[in-house]
């Protein structure tokens, strides 16, 4: 019987690539949403969806003690501020990894979840020789605003990687582009598309796979050698165009 998996973030750029890929690969999938809007546009194409706020304690441990998954996928982000305001989009990302990542691993150790899987990034290795390896410390001596970022994101990987007897696994993902990311080409020091984000998510799930993953397209600042040899990942990897025009919102 194949896992019960509950995806945080099942509508946003990742999530929605994701979630297909799931599903075709036989799993049951509850998808997790705060807009009411998007959980009844994608109703049908998920075994279940929820709306709950991650900040909400209660309603993350009600969905969570309702879908009883056996992996917990965390894809949140909050990039609606960005284009206004970065500083704000920076404050509520780093929210969502230290509360919303603490209320999901609470909610997962609760109702007994063997695994989790969360997103992180690739640049917030701090200074030293490049190209950076998973076994690098982070950049948690940093000037603000980059402190904010990291200090979430070394939030996120602690709870995710040290909530005994959960299994916890780290995606460092590059610079995002693609469908549903705003941006078109490649961009940053270590892009990635999406859709090889969202096939790094699922070859954890199949792989078993624990610890941390740089995920990136071949660079100069990152090492991404272990996700192409333990997991099989590739940064050419795509979905495929009938799942592609299926997913369009």
């Amino acid at each position: 019987m194949k896992d019960r998996i509950f995806l945080a973030g099942a509508t946003g750029a990742i999530g929605r690539r994701l979630l297909p890929l799931l599903l075709d690969a036989g799993y049951e999938v509850t998808g997790m949403t705060r807009s009411q809007a998007k959980a009844l546009a994608f109703r049908g194409r998920v075994s279940r969806m929820v709306v709950a706020d991650v900040f909400d304690a209660d309603a993350v441990m009600r969905a969570l003690d309702s879908a009883r998954p056996d992996i917990v996928i965390h894809q949140l982000t909050d990039l609606s501020a960005l284009a206004g305001s970065p500083t704000t989009a920076i404050a509520r990302n780093a929210r969502i990894r230290l509360e919303g990542t603490r209320n999901l691993v609470n909610a997962a150790l609760a109702v007994g979840t063997r695994r989790i899987i969360a997103q992180s990034i690739s640049w917030a290795y701090g200074p030293g020789a490049l190209p950076h390896a998973e076994s690098d410390p982070l950049d948690v001596h940093a000037p603000e605003p980059r402190s904010i970022t990291v200090g979430g994101i070394n939030a996120l990987e602690n709870a995710v990687l040290h909530s005994p007897p959960l299994l916890g696994t780290i995606l460092r993902y590059g610079q995002l582009y693609g469908p549903g990311t705003g941006v078109d080409a490649p961009r940053g020091a270590s892009p990635l598309h999406v859709d090889a984000a969202a096939y790094a998510a699922l070859l954890a799930v199949q792989h078993e796979a624990h610890g941390i993953y740089n995920i990136a397209e071949l660079n100069a600042d990152v090492l991404t050698d272990k996700a192409r040899c333990t997991l099989g990942w590739r940064d050419d990897m795509r979905l495929p165009e009938d799942v592609v025009t299926d997913i369009a919102v």
